[in-house]
C-alpha cells in the first residue's frame, strides 16, 4: 500500500518543537499497517526535521541555543537579509538538519525508540503555519 498525506502544523515560535504526536493525529492509516516505512518531508526552507529525545525539555532549549550559537545572525558576510535577522541562518540551519525523516512502521505504530521525538525545527521568529508531506508504504494487517 502507498499513501500520501499533505499535513499542516500549526504556527510555533522559533525552537525545537515536538510533532510526534501532530503527526501521528493526522495519520490516522497507520494504524492499517503491520509493517512499512514513512518519509516525512517539510516544504519550506527555512525550518527542518529531525529526532531526537521526547522526554526532557532541557534538551530542545540546549539545542536551539547550540545553534544560535553555530549559525548567528547578522553575520558581516551575509547577503540575503532582506528577510529579517533571523532569515538566512534558519536557512543554514535547515540545510545542516535536513527536511526530511523516515520512520519505521511497525504493528500499526510508528518504530521510533523510546526516548525519540520527531521535531519540528522552527528556526525563524515567525515561521506561521508549516506544511508536511507523509510518504508511507508498508503491508497491511
Amino acid at each position: 500500500m502507498w499513501l500520501q498525506s499533505n499535513l499542516t502544523l500549526k504556527p510555533r515560535s522559533r525552537g525545537f518543537h515536538l510533532i510526534t504526536d501532530d503527526v501521528i493525529r493526522q495519520l490516522p492509516e497507520l494504524a492499517q499497517l503491520e509493517v512499512g516505512w514513512m518519509q516525512l518531508f517539510i516544504q519550506h526552507t527555512s525550518a527542518s526535521l529531525t529526532i531526537n529525545e521526547n522526554a526532557d525539555p532541557t534538551v530542545r532549549g540546549d539545542l536551539e541555543r547550540h545553534f544560535n550559537e553555530f549559525v548567528p545572525e547578522r553575520a558581516p558576510y551575509y547577503q540575503h537579509d532582506y528577510e529579517g535577522d533571523d532569515d538566512m541562518p534558519a536557512h543554514i540551519k535547515s540545510c545542516i538538519l535536513g527536511t526530511s525523516v523516515m520512520v519505521p512502521i511497525t504493528e500499526g505504530r510508528l518504530a521510533l525508540g523510546t526516548w525519540q521525538g520527531i521535531y519540528l525545527c522552527e528556526h525563524r521568529n515567525h515561521g506561521g503555519a508549516r506544511r508536511l508531506v507523509a510518504t508511507i508504504n508498508g503491508g497491511s494487517r
